[in-house]
């Protein structure tokens, strides 16, 4: 069978990486991908979001298997485009169609979902644009820090976190009235603060059954001890150390359990990964976001503890029939450092050589922004590669990542220094 993976980053890469490893598949192909990506299967120029090119892919390379990376398409309705297209029909697509999708293309949609199945989140409330004065009212009766959330997708940026009341009012207003993150923030939540330790659940379901795959932390601040902007990640451990069974037993009952339970109550089609975005508060989970996909950096730490072939079980979910066998994971753990373009999440460089990549031994290389101009690798975008090493505790693997980082040279590189330290 071949398959065919949609977008261009670090979690791309290594769900390639590992369908290409199935005895099952015979062809990987990658649309766009990137300079790693070409070295487990075949690069296409075509966007994710143009549904008729990768129609025309995959009809003629006989895919089998289509993983949808990003959520920009399952937002779009490329589910949907399949699902209604009588030549397309065969084809396996893991991700859910655009209603479904919305959790995690509308926080309001979300919040509702979790206040009707149930399912424990911060307390919220949600203005539009013609609601300015009720919504800087609102803010008048919560305490600081003040949490606001522009409703759709706004490419990881659309979540502030203030602790002054007159700045939290001037932002509102820059989100509802002058269109600081366009129509995504058309709407805004403002939700209450919660105050906890953070971590990403993740499960692979058919919109009936699930099975869950590891645990991780990712790191999203620019600066180390978690300071400066937020990012699309800066690094990732897995597992979770204060993730313990007792924690995952809450987890498991609390919040997914309720959540795939209502996609089926709904009658969701719902067949793909959900990113639960959780947080620990005195012992308990909450949520603060879905994601419709795998996340990111976060697929680079736990694809490769997933020992299984994940082919079948993808295969699976995307007809529907579930098994609810648990896969079986590496015990090993698993680190994820994030090499980036100086001056990233702002304004950044393009275009620089990149060397050492073939000098990492101890490691896998996910490339996230990069192209290859005239045969040389380049950087290609704020976020450059993942440095994923497994190690017999976080301190080995960590060691292994560390070194990797000073091992790969490209101008203007940054990392951060303190992945997993808080753990």
């Amino acid at each position: 069978m071949n398959a065919l993976i949609l977008g261009s980053g670090g979690r791309e890469h290594a769900l390639a990486w590992k369908i290409a490893q199935s005895n099952m598949v015979d062809r990987v192909f990658i649309a766009p991908g990137n300079a790693g990506t070409e070295g487990v299967g075949q690069n296409l120029e075509i966007s994710p979001n143009d549904f008729e090119a990768v129609k025309k892919v995959c009809l003629n390379q006989s895919i089998d298997l289509v993983v949808v990376g990003p959520e920009d398409p399952l937002v779009n309705g490329i589910v949907d485009f399949f699902r209604g297209d009588e030549e397309l029909r065969n084809v396996v697509i893991i991700g859910p169609d655009s209603r479904a999708a919305m959790l995690e293309g509308s926080k309001e949609f979300a919040k509702e979902f979790m206040a009707k199945y149930d399912i424990p989140t911060a307390a919220y409330a949600s203005f539009n644009s013609s609601q300015l004065e009720e919504a800087q009212n609102y803010l008048d009766t919560i305490s600081a820090p003040y949490v606001l959330k522009a409703d759709g997708l706004a490419a990881g940026k659309g979540v502030l976190i203030l602790n002054d009341l007159a700045e939290a009012k001037a932002e509102l207003a820059a989100m509802l009235s002058d269109g600081k993150f366009g129509k995504a923030g058309s709407t805004v939540v403002i939700e209450e603060f919660l105050d906890g330790i953070e971590l990403s659940v993740f499960a692979l379901t058919d919109g009936k059954n699930f099975v869950l795959l590891p645990e991780a932390k990712d790191y999203k601040r620019i600066g180390e001890g978690d300071t400066g902007l937020n990012t699309g990640g800066m690094g990732a451990v897995s597992p979770v150390s204060f993730a313990d069974e007792a924690f995952v037993n809450k987890v498991l009952n609390r919040i997914v359990k309720p959540t795939i339970d209502g996609l089926n109550a709904e009658k969701m089609d719902y067949r793909g990964f959900v990113f639960f975005g959780l947080i620990k508060v005195n012992g308990d989970p909450f949520v603060i976001e879905y994601n419709v996909r795998m996340g990111d950096p976060e697929t680079e730490v736990v694809i490769p503890r997933v020992k299984s072939d994940l082919v079948p079980a993808l295969m699976e979910a995307g007809k529907g029939q579930l098994e609810m066998e648990a896969l079986e994971f590496q015990d090993r753990t698993a680190t994820t450092v994030i090499l980036v373009s100086g001056g990233y999440p702002e304004r950044y460089d393009k275009g620089f050589s990149i060397r050492g990549l073939r000098d990492v031994t101890e490691g896998i290389v996910f490339h996230a922004g990069t192209k290859v101009v005239d045969g040389e690798t380049v950087t290609n975008g704020g976020r450059v590669l993942a440095l994923t090493s497994l190690g017999a505790n976080k301190k080995e693997a960590l060691e292994k990542s560390f070194s990797n980082a000073e091992i790969i040279r490209f101008e203007k590189k940054y990392y951060r220094k303190d992945i997993g330290y808080d753990l």
